[in-house]
């Protein structure tokens, strides 16, 4: 992983995570300082994240974190909810088995990643993780919109959960969707992903539970998130 990948996985965590607060005006400069790092990468970061619809660049002055209401963020997971649970049903027996390999190789440095309250870690493999698995649905359009969707959601919660040893039960949730798709359990790979998109609007949105109809049906199973 080179320099700006590294500081471009930083920085979207520190969005994510609530680190950067949404509305602040940055400059690469100061954050290239804070990072231990020139201005250069820090700004090449910032216009990935501007791509990804994270932050908005702000003519002569450097870049402002995005800011997405309570509506914004249901609406996001609404259309998670169409487009990722049904993937899980309809990837199962189109996976290579040596895929599962790198699968758990990636549930396993999440886990990790979790263990060690490392969020920079453990979102980057949870992204490579899900981006990985949607891509066996062989379209390329679903896959890169799932994946900007996840990126643009906020985990206020999760440094909470980290912190409480509550993310490690989470992480370990990635083995069970390989599981499921291994052993062919399309309905169960579904119910699971619900599951997950639910949570990740509620429990890690704030590190407690809040009702979201949008991201979680009435009849989805409820479980920890991934």
């Amino acid at each position: 992983m080179n320099l700006r990948e590294t500081v471009l996985d930083q920085l979207r965590t520190a969005i994510i995570t609530g680190e950067l607060a949404e509305g602040v005006l940055v400059s690469a400069p100061t954050l290239g300082q804070q990072l231990g790092v020139s201005a250069t990468p820090v700004r090449e970061a910032m216009m990935d994240l501007a791509r990804e619809g994270l932050v908005e660049t702000v003519k002569n002055k450097g870049f402002r974190v995005t800011q997405m209401s309570e509506k914004d963020l249901d609406d996001l997971a609404e259309i998670r909810q169409l487009l990722e649970p049904p993937t899980m049903r309809d990837i199962v027996g189109r996976i290579p088995d040596e895929a599962f390999d790198e699968l758990i190789e990636l549930a396993d440095r999440c886990a990790a990643g979790a263990a060690g309250e490392d969020l920079v870690e453990y979102l980057r493999n949870d992204r490579a993780f899900h981006e990985r698995v949607l891509s066996f649905a062989g379209n390329r359009q679903l896959t890169d919109l799932a994946t900007s969707l996840r990126s643009r959601t906020r985990l206020y919660g999760i440094t909470a959960l980290a912190h409480e040893g509550r993310l490690t039960a989470s992480a370990h949730e990635h083995h069970e969707l390989v599981r499921l798709l291994r052993d062919g359990d399309g309905a169960g790979a579904e119910a699971l992903m619900r599951s997950h998109i639910g949570h990740a609007r509620s429990l890690w949105a704030t590190g407690e539970q809040r009702t979201a109809e949008a991201s979680a049906p009435a009849d989805t199973p409820q479980g920890e998130a991934t």
